[in-house]
């Protein structure tokens, strides 16, 4: 199966995806965007995707890459400071639950902008350049005679003008002048953003500016409101900002809601992906009302999801009769009782939601006690309400189903696990792989071909890795990602006589998490035996070369993921802790008596001064550049 029907198969429903598969698309999708202007799905279904990801692994660099175009050779711009994204909200409930966050009083003043559908870009001393990775840009100055500059009280030529903002197509332009400007392929743009990416990404832009296009960079102070937090909370005056700003000429794909405390803001830093003290509301589909009719819970590895039955409803021409509702955390905090009346939206045309809530006449509680499947007592762990009982039948179902797709055999689904179970008694991995071609046909709907085809993909996945084998394990905190860093200095077999301490060298695992793993690795030892004889295994260990590590300590001058970056530029490794196999600790003071430092010491580890670190990375590009004769990328310091 090629990734493009992959794409269309599976972006709606990303949860069901593999990780790898996840980061994949996630890949093809920045390229299809950023790299060929030719995008495949909508913001919302992206953003998915990446919520999806944020789930599973909240620290993977796919989170806190920012994209923009490719010129080519164009040259780099390195940001005076760094130019970060931010944080999403999608409803009004999770922009209040934001706000309260920071809000000092009822009167905190907050600024309301327009977030504008294009090429984030910044416009100094008649140089253009891109956000780039949020650190260093390219130069597209070259795209300014296309450019009229909106910003404050002016409207014009950028030349000689300072502007922070995004390049747009206003709605009139691209209303009036693009039906009749042509691509390079002999069609027209699809929309607004596709053109801006297709016009920024060209590397000669004569043709393109002889048939009249034109570009707009929207400074982001342009337009805005300013609202107290007592006004930010009422649905009413919040509407009817959306609705005036949404009026602009402009396509917007949400709005940008800021501390106007500057120095607030500042001080409330960042995390290790945004500044605290802004954030995106993206806006989504159409809506609709509607009534929940009753609230079904449906199974995952351990918890349990509500999923609410509603009376159905049209949006954009689909049916809607049952949605997510998260979690058991989101109904109790919402208040969300059968009878209640709900508005649905439909974000990006695709997954629909619950924005908002308003308690029905009868209501009834759709909370429980007990497991819907095994009668067992529930218990709540932190959002989530699980079932403890490890011979549960639906949990015991959502298991294999996460066991075979991370040992790769795609055909199967959970609807096709249940009739295994019911018909052949299949439990576990190991009896999938003892399972006949004749076994399969008694299948339920499976005719020979079929049968022929689920038999040769189990058979073709006995050619597996030893890290898929172990993640097939669903042993907690034991995703591919760790997988592979246990396996590629130890083998299966060392799996059983590993102390509790080599874990904690492991990059990625730590103290906390060693203490778990090691003793669910002891249990999980015989099943490991078992599948080993059954399976053909690569083994990782030895493959690959082991990076330098690093570790940074001390509140730094930028986010700690600037940093990181750099780190990963100089062909190091960023962990989170200090164990005896760190190469080198980072501190903004070597002196403090900070306990990285002191585990550093304890270790015989080196440590430096970021100053240090810092002109020993740039003298070690420089060293480079010399030698390869060509430009340089690196990023420089802040000391």
């Amino acid at each position: 199966m090629t990734l493009q029907k992959k794409t269309n198969e599976t972006h709606k429903n990303p949860a069901l995806l593999p990780t790898e598969q996840l980061i994949e698309l996630i890949e093809y999708h920045n390229k299809k965007y950023w790299e060929e202007a030719n995008p495949e799905i909508s913001d919302e279904e992206y953003d998915l995707l990446l919520r999806e990801l944020e789930r599973r692994e909240p620290s993977h660099p796919l989170l806190t890459q920012i994209y923009s175009p490719l010129i080519g050779n164009a040259p780099s711009v390195k940001h005076k400071k760094p130019l970060l994204s931010l944080d999403k909200v999608y409803s009004h409930q999770e922009l209040i639950k934001w706000a309260a966050k920071f809000a000092r009083t009822e009167d905190e003043l907050f600024i309301i902008q327009p977030k504008y559908d294009g090429i984030s870009a910044l416009l100094e001393d008649n140089v253009l350049a891109t956000r780039g990775d949020g650190y260093t840009g390219e130069d597209i100055s070259d795209k300014l005679p296309l450019i009229e500059l909106e910003k404050k009280d002016y409207k014009g030529s950028p030349f000689n003008q300072n502007a922070r903002g995004e390049i747009i197509i206003r709605n009139d332009d691209f209303k009036n002048l693009y039906p009749t400007i042509i691509k390079k392929d002999g069609k027209p743009y699809k929309n607004q953003r596709n053109a801006v990416a297709g016009i920024v990404g060209l590397k000669d832009i004569k043709e393109i500016q002889m048939q009249g296009a034109k570009l707009t960079l929207i400074d982001y102070e342009t337009y805005g409101k300013i609202l107290t937090f007592s006004q930010l909370k009422d649905p009413s005056i919040w509407n009817k900002v959306v609705e005036e700003l949404s009026s602009l000429p402009y396509p917007m794909d949400g709005i940008v809601i800021k501390l106007k405390d500057d120095n607030y803001a500042e001080r409330l830093g960042y995390t290790a992906h945004h500044p605290r003290g802004h954030i995106a509301f993206k806006f989504s589909g159409a809506r609709a009302v509607s009534v929940i009719k009753n609230i079904e819970w449906s199974f995952g590895k351990k918890s349990l999801t509500p999923l609410a039955i509603i009376e159905p409803v049209e949006i954009n021409g689909i049916t809607i009769k049952k949605l997510s509702l998260h979690n058991y955390k989101f109904i109790v905090d919402n208040d969300i009782q059968i009878g209640d009346k709900i508005i649905v939206e439909r974000a990006g045309d695709v997954i629909p939601h619950v924005i908002s809530t308003e308690p029905g006449i009868e209501r009834k509680s759709p909370l429980i006690e007990f497991c819907p499947s095994c009668s067992q007592k529930l218990s709540i762990d932190g959002p989530e309400l699980i079932c403890l009982n490890p011979e549960c039948p639906e949990i015991q179902i959502q298991l294999l189903l996460s066991a075979v797709r991370s040992i790769g055999i795609e055909r199967l689904g959970e609807p096709t696990l249940r009739k295994m179970r019911d018909t052949l008694g299949v439990k576990c991995l190991s009896d999938i792989f003892s399972l006949t071609k004749e076994q399969i046909s008694k299948l339920e709907g499976f005719k020979s071909k079929s049968s022929e085809n689920l038999y040769n993909e189990i058979q073709n996945a006995r050619n597996t890795t030893d890290y898929a084998l172990l993640a097939s394990l669903n042993i907690p905190g034991i995703g591919k990602n760790i997988a592979k860093s246990i396996l590629l200095k130890y083998t299966l077999d060392d799996l059983r006589k590993m102390t509790i301490e080599d874990l904690e060298k492991i990059p990625g695992i730590g103290p906390e998490r060693a203490k778990d793993l090691y003793s669910n690795l002891k249990e999980n030892s015989e099943l490991i035996d078992e599948l080993s004889k059954t399976l053909n295994i690569e083994q990782s260990k030895g493959k690959n070369i082991s990076k330098k590590t690093i570790c940074f300590t001390g509140k730094m001058p930028m986010p700690r993921t600037y940093y990181e970056k750099l780190a990963r530029d100089s062909s190091y490794l960023p962990v989170d802790s200090v164990t005896e196999t760190l190469t080198l600790l980072v501190a903004m003071d070597p002196s403090e008596n900070s306990s990285k430092l002191q585990k550093a010491k304890k270790y015989s580890i080196k440590v430096l001064s970021l100053d240090e670190w810092l002109k020993s990375i740039e003298a070690d590009k420089s060293q480079e550049n010399q030698s390869k004769n060509h430009n340089s990328d690196f990023l420089p310091g802040f000391g």
